[in-house]
């Protein structure tokens, strides 16, 4: 619902105190959202892949940041490689490295830390730590439990749910 994947059956979802249905582009703007599936053009490179998710959030990306963001994600040196080539980690580290150019405020991040070995799943509690300390929010659905930067976490644990 607060991706607007499924429809609010009740009550309302706001930001910065209005509902999202009465501002849904700007609400839009404001909101990054990464599934479970990596959103990767597989036919493309990583360069690529990078350029274009870039270009649709407004921002023009040159090739030597690129690299540089390669090199920051642990996937140096791949930015000419073919996605459909790249391990399922690597997959998710490209995928995750559009983080780092997204200027939205919320982020929506399902499972990140899937596929993503120990140095990865550090990279990437320190790239939301940051984002938090910065004025962003991240809501964040996860089977493991990640320390985000000493920040403490608001938990809704579904599996302690007893509705019969």
């Amino acid at each position: 619902m607060l991706c607007g994947l499924a429809a609010i059956e009740s009550g309302d979802i706001c930001w910065k105190g209005v509902s999202v249905r009465a501002q849904v582009e700007a609400f839009r703007r404001e909101l990054f959202y990464l599934g479970h599936l990596n959103a990767l053009q597989e036919s493309m490179t990583v360069s690529e892949n990078i350029v274009f998710s870039a270009a649709l959030g407004g921002l023009a990306v040159a090739q030597r940041d690129v690299a540089e963001l390669l090199v920051q994600f642990g996937v140096g040196g791949r930015g000419g490689q073919v996605v459909r080539h790249l391990s399922q980690g690597q997959k998710r580290r490209v995928a995750l490295l559009r983080l780092a150019l997204s200027r939205a405020r919320l982020w929506v991040l399902d499972e990140p830390f899937v596929a993503m070995d120990d140095a990865g799943i550090r990279m990437l509690a320190n790239l939301v730590a940051k984002h938090l300390n910065t004025g962003g929010l991240a809501v964040i659905t996860s089977h493991q439990s990640v320390d985000i930067g000493g920040i403490p976490a608001q938990i809704l644990d579904l599996s302690a749910c007893a509705c019969q």
